[in-house]
Formats: C-alpha cells, structure tokens, sequence
C-alpha cells in the first residue's frame, strides 16, 4: 500500500470537510459580526494607512508599527494572489472576483480584532522581547491555556507546508521553467539565503520585508496597471460581467465557462480567506512585536494589510484577468482548465519584453517573502509550546524543509497545510468572539473617543519559563 497517497486521501477528505461551507460560512460570519461588534470599523482605514507610516512614541516592542506591518503583509501578499485568484475565476467564474473582494472588505474588522487582542495580551521575555498572539489571547484573555497549545501546535505544522515547503517548490517550478536553473540548485541557495535572515530573529526578518514588500507589490499592481491601460476597451464591460456574475447565473460564454451564484460565492469567499488569512491568527503574531502605544493603533495598521492584499492586489489581479479573457477569447483553453498560473502569464505577457519577467519577480518575492513571514509565525509557536531551547532546532529544520520542498511535487504537503490552517483557524475564532465585548468597548474608548494618543495601561508580564 502507498502510505503517501493514502495519507493525501486522507488530507483530501478532511480538507473537504475542513473548508466546505460550515467553515466559509463560519469566518464570513465572524468578519460581518466584528464589523457590527466594532462599529464598521473598516471606516478608518485611512487612519490605519496614516499611522502605519507615522512613528509611535511607544518603547514598548521590538520593531517599528510599518516593520510589524509589513512582516505581517509578507506571507499574505504571495503567489495566492496571483494563482490562486485565476483559479477562482476558472472554477467560480467572473463573478468569484466580487466575492474575493467583499470577503476582504468584512475580513477587514477580523483582523483588527485579531490584532487587538494579541498585542493586548502580549509578554515580555528577560531579554525585553515581545510575545504575543492568539495563544497569548485563549491563555490570560480567555483562561484556555488547552486552546492555546493547540493553536500553537497546528500554526507551528502549518508553517513547514505553506510557509517553506509549497512556497519553495513553487519559486523552483517558476525559476526552471523561465530561467533554465534546476529545481534542486534554487532549493539549495533559498535555503541559504532564509537561513541567513531568520536566525537573526524578527529584527532580521522585519528589515528585509519592510524594504521588499513594498518594492515587490508597487512592481506588481504597476504590471497590472499596464495591462488594464492595453485592455482599457474591456475594463468597463469586465467590471460589468464580475458584479452581475456573481448575483446571477452565468452560461458558458466570452471564454468563461458557465458558473452558478453558489460556486461564484463558494470559490471566491475562500480564495479571499486564503489570501488575505483574516482569521487564522498568523498576523498578530507579527503585530505584537510592534512599539505601539495602545493595542488598538497597532490592530488599525494591521488591519490594512488585508486592505492592501485581498481589496486592492486580489482586485487588480481579477479585471486583469477578466479583461484578458474578454480581449483575447482564444485563451479560453487555458482559463477553463483551471490553470491559473498559466493565464496569468498570458496576461503579463501583453507587455512587451518586460511583461512575463515581472511577473517571475513578482511570484518569487512573494513566495520568498511569505517563507519569511511564517518562519517567524511557526518560531513563535515553538517558543510558546517548548521555550526558546527548541528555536535552533526548529530554524534549521524549516530551512532543511525548504530545499526538500523544491525536489518535486507535493501535493500531501498542500493538503496537510490547508489542513493545519484551518485548524488553526477554530481557536483563533473562539478568542475573537470570547473577548470581543472587550474589543467593542475599548475600540470606543481609544478609537472612536479620540485617545488614540492615549498610553494603554496594559499588564505585560513577564514570560513564564522564556
């Protein structure tokens, strides 16, 4: 018996259990339940945008509010994007972009409320470091230390699936076919390069994605914008075709294949989810290593990294690839199988000379970017679960994971790591709603009464056994 094919029959099932419509329906309705608990607060997101790029007072933290941000953004800005958002108008049809788009919007309070309460609740090590997270939330917050192991447990698994092992297989397939360099040959120098950068800790790690994140996703929507200038005839009648795709049944024609409200809505409130990751917890493990005045200025700068990944990149991704199929009907073979990566390229390639490179860049900064990012989610759920002891270990594990993830296909890993994400998800959701009376009547307090200036009077305890 082949034990790995059995055990992805077994990833596959529970995948399908894991993200089928309980689940969807689950994080969309705590994204709309936030909004209403927090007021919408996705109406200051322009704050959040200010403050992210205003130096806070506070000396409480490791890094700065932008380096915090953009650490976070690292792992969420990646090759879903691009990927994955054709792969949701392929099997969802134009109307799943709305869809990818909305989830953003509501995912927006999701995050701020994730955020909030993992800097709220965050530690201090000896050495002056800031922990925080959901584990932090379920434990002091909520008194469900059991909750919090687990939390721990399936973010720490998941960070070697798709943080280091699906991110490198997919920056060595993007490298080979484009440039010619074996797979192996690229796993060798990412895992070096990685190496270099997470041993040095979050400092390291937030330098290189506060200079690279901004530079890499300004490259990629410029490319996008490019395209939309060549598509321009289209651009109108795309944006037409994704809001009515996604409220009335579409038949099979323009180069789409037919799709239903269901499986417009199905495929893309899960691309968004997946994307952006509001509600899974990783970002607040990024955020509460932020100096930040009070819990609630860093959870609005946190907050916009969904913003910024699902309502802007996701939706740039979507008309450039809507008004493709809409310009070029003859690349309708490649959109109706589902290859996503594919029409993508095509896409890009509509600029001359510069067009498919760009978008070779783009795909393997964000996949590097986002083994970055979740080395540092899964060394902070280590340290939680086995103390600072196991982080050597851990660091040089992730990185042996990545050169072995660029030696082939590895279609287990995926299905255990879409797996682990969900799992999770669960008890990250049962933080946000347990406390999310607190976060309604602080978010009034410091937000919406103007005191956002104010220095919270937080209880940031040293951190047992660290």
């Amino acid at each position: 018996m082949d034990i790995g094919a059995l055990l992805n029959g077994v990833f596959e099932a529970l995948n399908g259990a894991l993200w089928g419509l309980p689940m969807i329906l689950i994080l969309m309705g705590t994204h709309v339940f936030m909004t209403v608990r927090t007021g919408f607060i996705q109406r200051k997101i322009f704050t959040g945008i200010k403050l992210s790029v205003t130096r806070d007072p506070s000396e409480q933290g490791d890094i700065s509010p932008f380096a915090a941000l953009a650490t976070a953004l690292a792992p969420t800005i990646g090759t879903g994007n691009i990927v994955g958002v054709g792969t949701a108008i392929a099997l969802g049809g134009p109307g799943a972009v709305f869809w990818i788009w909305l989830t953003g919007i509501f995912g927006i309070a999701t995050k701020y409320a994730e955020s909030y309460v993992g800097v709220k609740y965050r530690v201090r090590t000896e050495s002056g470091t800031m922990l925080g997270g959901a584990m932090y939330a379920l434990e002091r917050g909520l008194k469900q230390k059991w909750l919090a192991i687990l939390f721990c447990a399936f973010a720490g698994l998941a960070s070697f699936g798709i943080g280091s092992m699906v991110q490198a297989n997919a920056v060595a397939t993007i490298v080979e076919e484009n440039v010619g360099i074996p797979g192996w040959t690229v796993g060798i120098f990412l895992m070096l390069l990685t190496a270099l950068v997470t041993f040095g800790g979050i400092k390291a790690i937030a330098r290189v994605c506060e200079k690279l994140v901004p530079f890499m996703a300004i490259v990629y929507v410029a490319g996008c914008l490019i395209i939309l200038g060549f598509n321009w005839n289209f651009l109108v009648p795309s944006l037409a075709l994704i809001v009515q795709s996604a409220f009335v049944p579409q038949a099979a024609a323009g180069g789409f294949i037919g799709s239903t409200i269901a499986a417009a809505a199905r495929f893309g409130v899960a691309r968004g989810i997946f994307s952006n990751e509001s509600g899974l917890g990783s970002a607040p493990l990024a955020a509460a290593a932020a100096r930040t005045t009070n819990p609630a200025r860093q959870a609005l700068i946190s907050m916009t990294g969904t913003f910024w990944d699902t309502v802007v990149i996701c939706l740039m991704t979507g008309l450039v690839l809507v008004s493709t199929i809409l310009s070029h009907p003859e690349l309708a073979a490649d959109f109706t199988s589902g290859n996503g990566a594919t029409l993508t390229t095509v896409a890009f390639s509509q600029i001359p000379y510069i067009g498919v490179p760009v978008l070779v860049f783009g795909m393997v900064t964000f996949a590097y970017t986002t083994i970055l990012g979740w080395s540092y989610y899964g060394d902070r759920c280590i340290d939680y679960l086995l103390g600072k002891k196991a982080l050597v270990p851990y660091r040089i594990l992730y990185c042996v994971t990545i050169f072995l993830g660029t030696l082939g296909t590895i279609s287990l890993v995926w299905n255990m790591a879409d797996t682990f994400n969900a799992l999770m998800a669960l008890p990250n959701l049962v933080a946000i709603i347990g406390l999310s009376a607190l976060i309604a009547r602080e978010t009034k307090h410091f937000v919406y009464d103007g005191n956002l200036d104010e220095m919270a009077d937080q209880d940031i305890p040293l951190a047992a056994g660290k």
